[in-house]
């Protein structure tokens, strides 16, 4: 009976969010660098808290059938119905992190990273002049800084905030699991970007990529920050009144 209220329970919960999901997906925000007419979507947000109150396997699943119901409702497939796989990753790290599986977070963070990393049309380094001198820097600068977040004690802290009685803590514990998923969903992304865009469709050309990934090497930063705060602030309130309503539990 229990094993039957559950699969009820989760069936609910997927279809409900799913098209909370969906709604949000057809509200336009960014517009997405080297894709005409392609922009993000304010669901992009609500990844890491679908990760923080659904889980693993919910939330995921949510982001997955939201992201169709929304194509089903208009809204342009930009990467060959794969457009599901840099948010559903989203949700699912942060799941993993909210649920102690830091060894599947961390290594599902690495391989995605790898292979973003590995793609000649990926930029490695951006020549950026400062001072009249020019320094490398590498591009996936922030890439880095979320995965050691993720490696080091941080990340465990981050998942008790979330978990705990603390509102102050809660926002902080927000932040930085957000910030973990938001950067896997832009390797995520960028691989997608490059492999079905790029060398599959060829609807950009290779010679593109370097000016493409220059230009965004400066916006990234600023745009995966304000997600991060963004589902930090949407986030905070719902996580607060589910934890009063004892509608929220994290085994």
């Amino acid at each position: 009976m229990n094993s039957g209220k559950n699969r009820a329970r989760v069936v609910a919960s997927v279809a409900i969010f799913a098209v909370l999901y969906a709604v949000l997906r057809l509200i336009p925000t960014f517009p997405m660098i080297g894709v005409s007419g392609a922009v993000f979507s304010l669901s992009d947000m609500m990844a890491p808290i679908y990760g923080v109150i659904l889980g693993p396997l919910v939330g995921p699943l949510s982001v997955i059938l939201g992201t169709f119901i929304a194509i089903a409702l208009g809204k342009p497939v930009t990467f060959l119905f794969l457009d599901f796989l840099p948010a559903t990753l989203n949700a699912l790290v942060v799941g993993l992190i909210l649920h102690r599986r830091f060894t599947s977070a961390i290594i599902l963070n690495i391989i995605i990273l790898a292979a973003f990393l590995a793609n000649p049309l990926t930029v490695i380094f951006v020549n950026v002049n400062l001072s009249n001198q020019s320094i490398l820097l590498p591009f996936h600068w922030l890439h880095y800084v979320a995965l050691a977040v993720l490696i080091s004690p941080l990340s465990r802290r981050a998942a008790e905030w979330v978990r705990g009685a603390s509102a102050a803590n809660l926002a902080k514990g927000l932040v930085v699991v957000s910030l973990i998923g938001t950067m896997l969903q832009h390797s995520t992304g960028g691989i997608l970007f490059e492999v079905i865009l790029g060398q599959y469709l060829g609807v950009v050309k290779p010679e593109s990529y370097l000016l493409i990934w220059n230009t965004v090497f400066y916006i990234y930063p600023i745009e995966r920050v304000v997600l991060a705060i963004l589902a930090t602030i949407v986030g905070t309130p719902i996580v607060r009144s589910l934890k009063a309503s004892r509608l929220l539990y994290v085994e």
